[in-house]
């Protein structure tokens, strides 16, 4: 009879292990004059099948190999590490760890299957946790920049499937210059709440679903944080491609690329009824492990549309370019329910119409990302520009 397991996600290890069965390939390392060869024979301890393209490494290095066909392998390891354990490992596999002195010329290594019944994976919420960041929200029109808005935030999550409460802390900048006057037959939407709705992890959708149409293959096999990742590329034709860094030996994300365009002329699919049209989309998460939970630490999205005069009309009126960026700075896991919080953003209303007097005493200290001469020059131009429709 099938167990059930606990799979902790998000925000603890965001798993993924049905995406990276039979996903494993091989990242090379610098040869050196003085090393130790180690050598075998990789097969599953149950059928005694080899395992073909099984990963052999280094434990925290990037130096490695993989299994051939039959599932051997021949590892020349540099004489420096020869102190360090070798890791083999495979997806749907318990990984072992050996010095290399325990290795015999020629060994068969037999990997147990892991017991993890994907069919039966129990979602386990963990406790609420509260994160702080600022978020940089800069759109232009026809390529010119038209608002920039720099706010602080607090999110305050009690688990992984239900959208967090949202505090709107203090707003540094709400510039906002002369748009198209399309934009004034449209009520403006909160554009913060779009980052909120990509949430991937939290709706399991897109890439790491691994759904519909998605094919997936393993680039290469990196350093991160003194462990393994693997790169790997995912498309769903002919719109979507994707890139998904996934830790080695949690399989948690550590790194999420999404891009989304038009093929051909032809548009993909995306209900936008008031005479817009998406043609490329791009999203990126990053994120962070602390006391061995991985968390949000960036999340940056650009979008291009088209704006015609109605959802009928091959006119086009002009096109607009919204990027949003999210930068965690705080995160806070301990005496939750005594942290302040209050629940104040009005999703329906615009960030700028919520925005209290600037608060310079707040700003002070408040750990904003160091700006490129670029966006001080955009800022400086809006804020110009934003004073010449006041007067």
């Amino acid at each position: 009879m099938n167990k059930r397991y606990t799979v902790l996600r998000y925000p603890l290890f965001l798993k993924c292990t049905w995406l990276v069965i039979c996903l494993i390939t091989m990242f090379a390392g610098n040869a050196q004059d003085a090393h130790t060869t180690i050598s075998g024979r990789i097969v599953d301890a149950e059928t005694k099948d080899p395992l073909p393209l099984s990963s052999i490494y280094i434990k925290g290095r990037w130096i490695g190999t993989t299994s051939n066909k039959d599932g051997s392998f021949v590892f020349h390891i540099p004489s420096d590490l020869t102190a360090y354990p070798v890791v083999i490992s495979m997806i749907g596999y318990k990984s072992i760890e050996r010095l290399p002195n325990k290795f015999k010329k020629g060994a068969i290594v037999r990997l147990a299957p892991s017991t993890l019944q994907l069919s039966e994976v129990v979602v386990t919420s963990d406790k609420p946790y509260i994160i702080e960041g600022f978020i940089r929200d800069l759109q232009s029109e026809d390529g010119t920049h038209v608002e920039m808005l720099e706010y602080a935030t607090r999110f305050y999550y009690q688990n992984f499937r239900v959208a967090p409460q949202v505090e709107l802390r203090e707003v540094r900048r709400s510039f906002i210059a002369k748009k198209h006057p399309w934009n004034d037959l449209w009520e403006r939407k909160n554009s913060f709440w779009d980052l909120l709705e990509e949430d991937f992890i939290r709706h399991d959708i897109g890439a790491i679903l691994g759904k519909k149409k998605w094919k997936y293959e393993i680039k290469d096999v990196l350093s991160f944080n003194d462990r393994v990742v693997y790169k790997i590329a995912a498309r769903d034709a002919p719109f979507q491609r994707a890139v998904l860094y996934i830790d080695a030996e949690t399989f948690a994300f550590v790194r999420i690329e999404l891009t989304r365009q038009m093929s051909h002329g032809e548009y993909y699919k995306r209900g936008l009824k008031n005479g817009q049209q998406e043609i490329d989309y791009s999203i990126i998460y990053e994120y962070q492990k602390y006391n061995g939970r991985m968390y949000l630490k960036y999340q940056k999205e650009e979008d291009t549309y088209i704006v015609f005069e109605d959802s009928a009309s091959d006119s086009v009126l002009f096109t607009k370019d919204p990027r949003k960026e999210l930068f965690i700075n705080k995160l806070i896991i301990e005496n939750v329910d005594d942290y302040p919080f209050t629940k104040n953003l009005l999703i329906n209303r615009s960030i700028e119409s919520q925005a209290k007097p600037y608060n310079a005493e707040f700003w002070k200290y408040y750990n904003v990302p160091v700006e490129t001469a670029e966006e001080s020059e955009i800022a400086e131009k809006l804020r110009k520009a934003q004073l010449n429709i006041q007067r």
